[in-house]
């Protein structure tokens, strides 16, 4: 059974940085697209970064230039570096992955359970 662990999370004033990562573990054939997206209280779950298996990444317009998201295709995990962090990316962060098993052919998407991310003002 596939799962994905986030960590790295934690208290961060801003202007600070953290890095998470995310590792996907259990009878995986192989790994495809891979992001974070967070979830701050009160609001709906939003995109924050994707990475292809290739390689090539989107942000979202509120972190263009402030985080950069990364992979090791090796290990299966992909990494969220945070820099000059703001009050407001405040939130968790889940990893997602779509992943093809060696009992399923098919792509499948998987979520993590989630790391806390607070940055204090």
């Amino acid at each position: 059974q596939v799962q994905l662990v986030e960590s790295g999370g934690g208290l961060v004033q801003a202007g600070g940085s953290l890095r998470l990562s995310c590792a996907a573990s259990g009878g995986i054939f192989s790994s495809h697209a891979m992001g974070w997206y967070r979830q701050a209280p009160g609001k709906q779950r939003e995109l924050v970064a994707t990475i292809s298996a290739a390689g090539t990444t989107t942000y979202s317009d509120s972190v263009k230039g402030r985080f950069t998201i990364s992979r090791d295709n090796a290990k299966n995990t992909v990494y969220l570096q945070m820099n000059s962090l703001k009050p407001e990316d405040t939130g968790v962060y889940y990893c997602n992955a779509q992943i093809t098993t060696v009992v399923n052919t098919n792509r499948m998407n998987y979520w993590g359970e989630g790391t806390l991310v607070t940055v204090s003002s």
